[in-house]
């Protein structure tokens, strides 16, 4: 098959996930063109591998300190612009469009009468499952946002629901041997003198820090390493560490609990998606959650022992081989089957 494969670029997530999608579908003989939006192309970093590839300005939301902005998301939205890439995008010859929640890819399936399978945490919503911080303009406009004919969620837990495990990388196997002090931080929502601030009072562990933008060489402050984005880098302080400390985002969770590390993650204030997968990690006894920057939760997450690995399956492989087969209206035999291997088979009424 010809495929388009939309990649929501505001996050490192729907990056990380698609790859491992991207490049499943390529091995199997699938011509995949890839289009990215929601980022200016000098911040997307190491996406070679994803060539041939596009790069759209898109739709995308603006945060401040830790907080949706969204008047400021208004003001900078170019509506004109995005409809302009829909009805100019060259969709020729494409027998289905793949968008990991990314919108121009989305619309341009619909403009063109293209089958379309969305596949993210996002699509996980349209499920009964934990939700907060919701109203009814959020869960319409998250609905909207990226629609698809065949919507594939992911989750850590199925909830009862026809929903996949979560997509982790391949080379991610907790091979490494586990420090005891050494923690991860991603908290890109939030300001870094902050959160340095914050970490300076520990000093009995190290912590690594990254998600800081325009920062192109690390630097070292006594315990605090402060690290430039690097995909490899990233990975092996994630698989070596014995926590994270995280915003409460889906992708990095996923991989954390598959290795098993303990979590502590912050919701971006405002943002329905990032509440609500709080109240399902405490739901299901997966992390601690702090609303703010505190430093009493730090110090009892820090004593906290790990968590046991998740045993999530090869789900870019399973959603592959799925979409090969083009029985694209099944998606709870595909949800059972990769549940299977975990050994928590859902069981919902009248699947």
């Amino acid at each position: 098959m010809k495929i388009l494969f939309g990649i929501q670029a505001t996050g490192n997530g729907h990056i990380s996930r698609s790859r491992e999608v991207v490049h499943r579908l390529r091995s199997r003989g699938h011509e995949v063109r890839v289009l990215f939006s929601g980022r200016d192309p000098s911040g997307l970093k190491e996406i070679e591998v994803f060539k041939p590839f596009d790069v759209r300005r898109g739709l995308t939301f603006q945060t401040s300190r830790g907080q949706m902005q969204y008047l400021k998301t208004v003001f900078t939205l170019n509506l004109p612009r995005f409809y302009r890439d829909i009805y100019d995008f060259d969709a020729s010859g494409v027998d289905l469009v793949i968008t990991d929640y990314e919108p121009l890819s989305a619309r341009v399936a619909r403009r063109f009468r293209i089958p379309s399978i969305g596949i993210g945490h996002q699509y996980a919503f349209y499920y009964d499952i934990p939700i907060a911080g919701a109203n009814p303009f959020t869960r319409r406009l998250l609905q909207a946002f990226a629609p698809a004919d065949h919507p594939v969620g992911l989750h850590w837990h199925h909830f009862g629901q026809p929903i996949l495990p979560p997509i982790i990388p391949g080379h991610l196997d907790g091979s490494r041997p586990v420090k005891a002090d050494k923690v991860l931080v991603y908290l890109p929502f939030d300001h870094p003198d902050e959160v340095q601030m914050l970490l300076t009072l520990f000093t009995t562990h190290r912590f690594f820090i990254y998600g800081i933008d325009k920062l192109n060489s690390p630097v070292d402050k006594g315990h605090l390493h402060i690290r430039p984005y690097s995909r490899s880098g990233f990975l092996q302080d994630l698989e070596d560490c014995n926590g994270v400390i995280c915003g409460a985002g889906f992708e990095l969770a996923a991989e954390a609990l598959q290795l098993g590390k303990k979590l502590l993650v912050k919701p971006l204030k405002g943002q329905f998606e990032q509440l609500s997968n709080a109240l399902a990690l405490e739901n299901l006894q997966l992390a601690m959650v702090m609303q703010h920057l505190d430093r009493k939760a730090v110090q009892k997450w820090l004593e906290l022992p790990p968590n046991s690995p998740a045993g999530y399956p090869d789900t870019a492989q399973l959603i592959a081989v799925w979409i090969e087969n083009g029985h694209w209206q099944d998606i709870g035999s595909l949800s059972k089957e990769a549940w299977a291997q975990t050994g928590r088979v859902p069981r919902w009424h009248g699947r």
